[in-house]
């Protein structure tokens, strides 16, 4: 625990516990949470026991959009680089038959 405390400390971070069973004290994932569940239920509206094939989406969203807290999205925080584009397959759009 030295060790952890020292990168802490160069890091000039503060380490805060918290208990697994008071998840409350966590306020960042409240907040991850909070925001998951608007994405779910504006994309999962009209189908809700969908919801669960909408998580994969909801965490592609999540972080590959702009946080403000560190300027840029997850992905670009992790990778170092801007998320790619998704595109959508069109029939007949290319040479390659799928």
């Amino acid at each position: 625990m030295q060790h952890l405390q020292e990168v802490f400390a160069l890091a000039k971070t503060e380490l805060k516990m918290s208990s697994a069973y008071h998840p409350q004290t966590d306020g960042q994932t409240e907040v991850v949470n909070k925001i998951l569940e608007q994405y779910l239920r504006c994309f999962a509206h009209q189908q809700p026991r969908r919801w669960l094939a909408m998580l994969p989406w909801a965490e592609l969203w999540y972080n590959t959009t702009y946080h403000r807290s560190i300027q840029m999205s997850p992905f670009e925080a992790l990778y170092g680089r801007t998320p790619p584009m998704l595109v959508r397959y069109q029939s007949g759009a290319s040479a390659v038959d799928v």
